[in-house]
């Protein structure tokens, strides 16, 4: 078991005020896999400072110089590659062979984009005889997830330090292990004290001293819609900013002309990926009436391929969840669904086959959902998808658009031009259409109950600015 005895503030690895510690189990081997200090207000306060001292130099440097460091984090996110997948392995139980490309990859490629549009703060307009500069907004607090722990926290982070902001960064306590070793290459790289700072510790205690705090000036917190409104609220009376990604429950439209094999397989397995712990999968599949049994039946074909196990098996295609609560959880949605009169046409309630120990889930999939069904309205956060059937496009886009959520939806159709035009008209934030995947250009963020503001793209760094206007005459 390691065991992690510090946290990282003001530059320096230092004891957590308090004796308390959380344990982290391997959710694979269901074992103790890391001990984490539980922080608490004094070592908030402690980091809030650290992080207001350190704003006035950090925000003063030149955009060139923030830009070679978060180059050189990089650098040293790559020579610590295999650390940070296992990470991901140990404590999420992200299979080895597949944690790189989903959980590393893009966390690096993201440093590096940052770092290229960190020039855009030394820009100034001119509208006449005024002149319109941008600054970092402060102080920024972050509160992370577990089930794409790296990637979300550079999702922060990188946009946040190009802007010249400082940091506090909590992360889940499921999966403390990437953001220990982002501290780890912050410190070596040479970052400045205070400009990053590592609480350990629970989300429930630590989440509101952050939100909260009088010296914060924004906060960023992805999770759960239930978990972002009490942040908001915490965070309401100093009337910072606050940027939200929160639930989803995404819609997949396929249309009667679509080529259906590639769309259903580009469906199934979009909704399976990292063991479905991914907030803006297509988890509603929405098909022609025309075609359903033949798409129920690709569905249950394609979802064969699927092979749960043991994280170090090369072989296998999903690991278990990231903890036992969120496989109870997910179980208990199976089961409704088959109380709800759904049909399971595949996966179920029991362990995989050869399968005793792990938060390990079959991957499932309805067929005869209904649109008021509990399984087609509420984020299950696991390997589930819902197929429901459609009389014609205009009661798909209704359909689809009938949810409190709108973080993200999907168009499979004849071609792109027949995709967009349907992609226009859906209420999320985001619209992936003829088998898309994720683009670091493409800003990432929700309409209605899925959030506010925005991360990735270039819009990520504008959530990080405060715009100044100088009236000149």
């Amino acid at each position: 078991m390691k065991v992690i005895d510090s946290l990282y503030i003001n530059g320096q690895w230092q004891k957590a005020h308090g004796n308390d510690t959380v344990l982290v189990t391997n959710p694979a081997t269901e074992q103790t896999c890391v001990s984490i200090p539980k922080g608490d207000k004094v070592d908030v306060n402690a980091a809030v400072s650290a992080a207001r001292h350190a704003l006035p130099g950090w925000s003063a440097t030149t955009a060139q110089h923030r830009a070679e460091l978060m180059l050189a984090v990089a650098c040293e996110m790559e020579n610590r590659y295999q650390d940070l997948i296992d990470a991901h392995m140990e404590t999420m139980g992200c299979p080895r062979h597949l944690a790189g490309d989903l959980h590393v990859d893009a966390a690096i490629e993201g440093m590096r984009y940052y770092a290229s549009q960190a020039h855009i703060m030394d820009q100034v307009e001119e509208r006449g005889e005024v002149l319109i500069l941008k600054e970092a907004v402060g102080v920024c607090a972050f509160i992370n997830p577990w089930n794409y722990p790296l990637h979300q926290l550079i999702g922060k982070v990188a946009p946040a330090l190009a802007a010249g902001c400082t940091i506090i960064a909590k992360p889940a306590e499921q999966t403390p292990l990437q953001d220990l070793i982002m501290a780890e290459i912050f410190h070596k790289v040479g970052l400045p004290a205070g400009v990053f700072n590592l609480v350990f510790g629970s989300g429930r205690e630590i989440g509101p001293l952050m939100s909260n705090h009088p010296q914060v000036d924004m906060v960023s917190f992805t999770g759960s819609t239930a978990a972002g409104i009490q942040v908001a609220t915490a965070a309401a009376p100093t009337v910072k900013r606050v940027c939200q990604e929160l639930g989803g429950k995404s819609a997949l439209i396929i249309t009667e002309d679509a080529d259906l094999a590639a769309a259903i397989r580009y469906g199934v397995e979009d909704v399976m990926t990292n063991s479905g712990q991914t907030c803006n999968a297509l988890t509603r599949m929405y098909l022609p009436a025309s075609r359903y049994q033949e798409a129920v039946s690709l569905a249950q074909d394609i979802v064969q391929e699927q092979k749960v196990g043991d994280p170090q098996n090369e072989t296998v295609t999903m690991g278990p969840l990231a903890s036992k609560r969120q496989q109870e959880t997910v179980l208990q949605f199976i089961r409704q669904g088959v109380d709800e009169g759904a049909r399971l046409i595949a996966g179920g309630a029991d362990m995989p086959t050869g399968l005793e120990k792990g938060a390990y889930v079959r991957p499932s999939i309805f067929a005869d959902v209904t649109q008021e069904m509990s399984i087609a309205r509420e984020e299950i956060f696991g390997p589930v998808l819902c197929m429901l059937a459609y009389d014609n496009i205009e009661q798909a886009i209704e359909m689809a658009n009938d949810s409190v959520y709108g973080l993200s939806s999907g168009v499979y159709a004849k071609d792109k031009v027949s995709a967009l035009k349907i992609a226009r008209r859906l209420q999320a934030g985001q619209c992936y259409i003829q088998g898309s995947y994720f683009n670091m250009n493409a800003p990432f963020g929700g309409y209605k109950q899925s959030g506010n503001g925005r991360e990735w793209g270039k819009e990520a760094l504008h959530e990080y600015v405060e715009t100044k206007a100088i009236i000149c005459g």
